[in-house]
């Protein structure tokens, strides 16, 4: 008989990016080959800060959601209800965290009188979760997996967001108390398992994110996707899609479309929801920039083609950030064999991979002269098609979603 999981997490299925998606695509993995699945989740928030339909009605109140799968796996999905803020700041996203900590407390509570499951995930951010792990670990003898899709801690500490020393003591100190008392910690990169590992003196397991390679697929016709999305066969696309949060520097983007006003041919396509994007489209407006373009979220059934039609994909990262973590937007990127422009100083470790590989054209992170002379570089290069093939054999070989979950389900679930 297959085991039973049990996964924690704010983020969660339908969220269409970031982490939620990551954990949604995990468990559905686990579900369809016969594992019965549990989830204490919320409901759908992200990347838009507001609750999305058709749960808003829900909000305020739990809700069990059931599914069953032909392999004879089952997933049933408790949402608890927390704060969503729509303009997130530090202090709104620590009543966030709280928020779901105690709601989620009061549903694991519940589940301590149901069958036991034999694995329990947490999933960071948010890192006191591994408490919720811990607590249910304590009654029912569960093995315990803390995943950290993203160090807060110390993201927190390095934008100001906690400056107090006794405070960040604190959090370090109920980190170090999750590091002892869980079984196995994962993380997305080798240079988060390095930094982890030297937190928590104890192996920590890679446990990448990754691409669904069957899906996103390399398309051929670039000029035909661009008039099905209002483009010109002649014009050249850049394409940022993910997340418009205010600290990852879009601006940027905004600052290179002036830089190119004189090439009204070459149109920068910002598309997806956050909370920075009303103000992204306000400068573009100032700067009467008619060549930036905003798009929604793309439905998935359209992504595949809209990924296929830009010639350089945008990953901007801050200075920091390229040096812990493969972004998830690159690896849909690198996927459809996309040409991707990537932020990312030398010493950092997605610059030594991207180098490695040759899967992508290079700039300095937090510098708009690299940025806009890179942009310039990646719609010239004569390397494009080696690169973009490269990039397609990196995500089969290394980013396929069954070989990484099934790597997982080795290491981990057995």
């Amino acid at each position: 008989m297959k085991k039973r999981i049990l996964l924690i997490g704010y983020n969660f299925t339908p969220e269409p990016t970031g982490i939620g998606k990551y954990s949604g695509e995990m468990m559905y993995w686990l579900a369809n080959k016969g594992y019965d699945c549990t989830v204490v989740t919320t409901y759908p928030y992200y990347p838009y800060w507001s609750v999305q339909e058709p749960y808003k009605k829900n909000k305020f109140w739990y809700l069990k959601e059931v599914k069953k799968f032909d392999s004879g796996g089952k997933m049933t999905v408790y949402r608890c209800p927390m704060y969503v803020p729509s303009n997130p700041s530090g202090k709104k996203r620590m009543l966030l965290d709280v928020s779901f900590m105690v709601s989620a407390f009061f549903q694991l509570v519940v589940l301590l009188f149901k069958k036991k499951c034999d694995t329990v995930i947490t999933v960071v951010p948010s890192f006191q979760f591994g408490l919720l792990g811990y607590f249910y670990k304590v009654f029912k003898k569960a093995k315990t997996v803390y995943h950290i899709q993203d160090m807060q801690i110390e993201a927190a500490q390095d934008l100001n967001m906690i400056s107090s020393p006794k405070v960040l003591n604190l959090l370090y100190k109920i980190e170090q108390f999750i590091f002892r008392n869980t079984d196995v910690i994962t993380s997305i990169s080798e240079k988060m398992v390095a930094k982890i590992e030297d937190k928590a003196k104890k192996q920590v397991l890679l446990f990448p994110n990754w691409s669904d390679t069957a899906f996103f697929t390399p398309l051929e016709n670039k000029e035909i996707l661009k008039t099905e999305f209002g483009f010109l066969p002649t014009d050249k696309v850049v394409l940022y899609s993910g997340a418009i949060g205010e600290k990852q520097g879009l601006e940027s983007i905004i600052e290179a479309a002036a830089y190119f006003k004189k090439q009204p041919n070459i149109k920068f396509v910002i598309c997806g929801s956050g909370p920075y994007k009303e103000k992204l489209q306000t400068m573009a407006s100032n700067a009467k920039l008619e060549s930036i373009l905003f798009f929604p979220l793309q439905p998935m059934e359209k992504f595949n083609k809209f990924l296929n039609m830009a010639d350089v994909h945008l990953v901007i990262q801050k200075a920091k950030a390229s040096d812990l973590v493969m972004p998830s937007k690159l690896t849909t990127i690198l996927s459809v064999g996309g040409l991707a422009l990537i932020t990312a100083n030398s010493d950092s470790g997605l610059y030594a991979l991207t180098k490695k590989y040759n899967m992508g054209v290079l700039v300095a992170a937090e510098n708009q002269l690299a940025l806009n002379t890179g942009i310039d570089e990646a719609l010239l290069t004569s390397d494009r098609l080696t690169i973009m093939k490269n990039a397609r054999n990196y995500a089969e070989n290394y980013l396929d979603i069954n070989k990484v979950m099934e790597a997982f389900e080795g290491l981990i679930i057995h």
